[in-house]
């Protein structure tokens, strides 16, 4: 949720025309991460000004408001620093006073943009209200620009540098967060750090870097002995203590210079998310946990905020190639972006095995668990957990696990499982499944296991991801970015992910050789079956217009391996269609769900063949004799069902892979509702792609 973007260039003439155009398509590389306003912050006439630009609503308000002003636009800079940010209120309403970026006073001698959460915002707010501060918004950000300005006047005769500034003033704060700063004081400066929310750093050069790393300034330990308390109210964990003078134990971090050893043009671009930074540059720094990154001069140098008593931390930030291209974050032919990646699901589901499945000896290999499979095979139990979408995900191959490897397996909403503080011991396996790997909840649940000693894997669509990094070991889905709030190929690609981890650790079980062939055979036949199911979707176009046009709620239904489709489709049709729908496991019919139906509730039934089906012609009897007029979703040439029955026919498959086929029609479903009633398909109201506040 929220978006960061920050432009910074050095000895590269730019005209302010160009800088705000960077920034607000920066803005709008990040829309689907949910927002309520947007606002840049532009170097102005004089040293140390700056124009802001604010606007509630779409990032197309704030470029039109741009365009309309009387800002001189044909300005030039050789080196300048902007910041722009997109809201998601939760300290205050959507309003332009509300907006980022925010400043400490009239003269903005300190600017911040900021995603996440300040959770100890009201106690620093009213500290500094005593000392005679006035306060602007309502944001729990504006608290940490004036407590800038305020560590800035009291410590003024120690000429404080803008990093050791910034350093003080993290540690004063308490929640999950990354930052970016600007300041008056510090002209062609910036400051970013973070805590628990992503924030990457793109390199441009014309020439060749000298270094593809940034070393790592570590805080000494004498440094931090060394501190001193400022004499003003202080909260647990040693508040407002400024900086050692000489507290590095490096000297100085790899300058960015060509290989002649001179200065050299160079453009920096500070984002949430990759997508914003891809149209520029390919060359990227991920920040870890407690990073602060400075920029000036045309250097990048990163510090860290204390010393960890966890695992060590790298001493190098490495600068690495993007894989994914600008065409992969644009809608082309299509009209919506859930639409484009609902269409992708062949090619993704096929970058998810590339590599890893050889179709001729049935063999999986997942180079990411390889050094601890036989780890996994000794666990306890396997626990999952995850949220969401990914949840379902989880839920769909549960039963393949434990079937094929006799381990038993738990699934877990990670919220849930924090507030119960679940029993954690050292031989669980805790596998932790999230598409943007930045998921708050699933994190801080990672980090739980983490601290009580099991095995942790991850299982993301983002390389360099929080849950990439800090997990033991894992697999990248490798679905390809994925816009749309609703998750759609990534949920498909989850699934195979699971699939392929449950294979490879049945590979020492001989009874299970028979099972594993089978199931490979059924991946081999996954990508065409898929396309086989877009091809029909001109019929569900009809029931979106037809049978389910006016209706204010749906029930789908199934059970066994279906179980996990029936959520996931109902979650699709809840998040854009704004319709009520629920998944109901067809096995708890009779304990309540069957008091709703009668001949205005519509139903969708999935009655795809494997060895329930039986017990889901039951529950169709059930609802039928009720006079239920169900939406069955069947195989193409099951003869079963009855005369009449409206029908979604898909391909048959492995009873474990039939999920994948079944949730592609649900997935059309909800995306022809949407556009039915005029939704907003892409940014679903009060929805945000990556969640990465609690």
């Amino acid at each position: 949720m929220c978006g960061i973007f920050a432009y910074c260039s050095y000895l590269q003439e730019k005209d302010r025309k160009t800088i705000c155009d960077i920034l607000v398509n920066g803005l709008a590389r990040q829309e689907y991460r949910g927002y309520d306003s947007a606002g840049i912050g532009i170097d102005g006439d004089k040293p140390g000004e700056t124009i802001f630009f604010k606007e509630v609503g779409k990032v197309n308000g704030l470029r039109k408001k741009i365009a309309e002003s009387n800002v001189d636009t044909s300005k030039t800079f050789v080196s300048q620093v902007s910041i722009a940010h997109t809201r998601w209120a939760t300290h205050g309403e959507p309003s332009v006073v509300n907006c980022h970026p925010l400043r400490s006073d009239p003269k903005a001698e300190f600017i911040v943009v900021h995603n996440g959460i300040v959770t100890n915002a009201v106690a620093l707010r009213l500290l500094l209200q005593k000392r005679g501060y006035h306060f602007e918004s309502e944001t729990d950000t504006e608290a940490v620009a004036i407590l800038c300005k305020y560590i800035y006047g009291e410590q003024a005769n120690k000429r404080l540098s803008f990093t050791e500034l910034i350093k003080t003033v993290l540690k004063e704060l308490e929640g999950s967060f990354a930052f970016v700063f600007k300041s008056s004081h510090y002209p062609n400066e910036v400051v970013m750090a973070r805590r628990g929310s992503p924030l990457l750093v793109g390199v441009k050069t014309e020439k060749k870097l000298k270094v593809d790393f940034v070393d790592v300034e570590f805080p000494s330990v004498e440094g931090e002995k060394n501190i001193d308390a400022l004499a003003v109210p202080t909260s647990p964990g040693g508040l407002l203590a400024p900086p050692s003078q000489n507290n590095l134990l490096r000297t100085q971090s790899r300058a960015f210079m060509s290989e002649d050893g001179m200065p050299q043009p160079i453009e920096f671009f500070v984002a949430s998310d990759a997508a914003a930074i891809i149209e520029h540059t390919k060359r990227v720094l991920y920040l870890e946990d407690d990073d602060i990154a400075h920029i000036a001069e045309g250097e990048l140098h990163i510090h860290r905020l204390r010393r960890s008593d966890g695992p060590p931390v790298a001493s190098i930030r490495t600068i690495e190639t993007l894989e994914i291209e600008l065409a992969e974050i644009m809608k082309g032919k299509f009209d919506h972006f859930m639409q484009k990646e609902i269409y992708e699901q062949p090619e993704s589901v096929i970058n998810t095995m590339r590599g890893r499945v050889n179709f001729d000896q049935h063999v999986i290999t997942l180079g990411g668990l390889r050094a601890y499979v036989n780890i996994i095979r000794r666990g306890r139990r396997i626990v999952f957990c995850a949220c969401g979408t990914s949840y379902h995900s989880a839920i769909a191959t549960r039963a393949i696990f434990e079937e094929l490897t006799e381990i038993p397996v738990t699934v877990e909403l990670a919220s849930d499982f924090l507030d119960r503080r679940t029993p954690i011991f050292r031989d669980d396996v805790c596998v932790f499944v999230s598409q943007s790997g930045e998921t708050a909840d699933t994190i801080l649940a990672m980090r739980y296991c983490l601290e009580r000693g099991a095995l942790c894997l991850g299982v993301v669509n983002t390389v360099g991801s929080t849950i990439s990094r800090e997990t033991h070991c894992g697999v990248h889905i490798n679905a390809g970015p994925e816009i749309g709030v609703a998750s759609t190929k990534a949920y498909t690609s989850q699934y195979i992910a699971l699939i392929m981890m449950a294979l490879q650790l049945s590979e020492d079980r001989i009874s299970m050789a028979d099972r594993r062939r089978q199931i490979i055979d059924g991946l081999h036949a996954l990508p065409s079956q898929i396309k086989s199911v877009l091809e029909g979707d001109r019929g569900l176009q009809e029931f979106a217009s037809g049978v389910l046009s006016n209706q204010r709620s749906l029930l789908i239904m199934g059970r066994g391996y279906q179980y996990a489709t029936c959520l996931e489709g109902a979650l699709k049709i809840k998040e854009i269609s704004y319709m009520h729908s629920e998944g109901i496991l067809a096995g708890e019919l009779k304990h309540g769900p069957l008091a709703l139906i009668d001949e205005n509730m519509p139903v969708i039934i999935i009655m795809t063949q494997d060895s329930l089906y039986p017990k889901v012609q039951s529950a169709f009897a059930q609802i039928t004799a009720r006079k239920a007029q169900p939406i069955v979703v069947c195989n193409e040439h099951d003869d079963g069902i009855p005369q009449g029955c409206q029908t979604i026919r898909v391909p048959k498959t492995v009873d474990c892979l039939q999920g994948l086929l079944n949730i592609i029609p649900l997935q059309l479903l909800s995306y022809h509702l949407a556009v039915k009633n005029g939704f907003d398909v892409d940014f679903p109201r009060n929805l945000a792609k990556s969640v990465t506040t609690e």
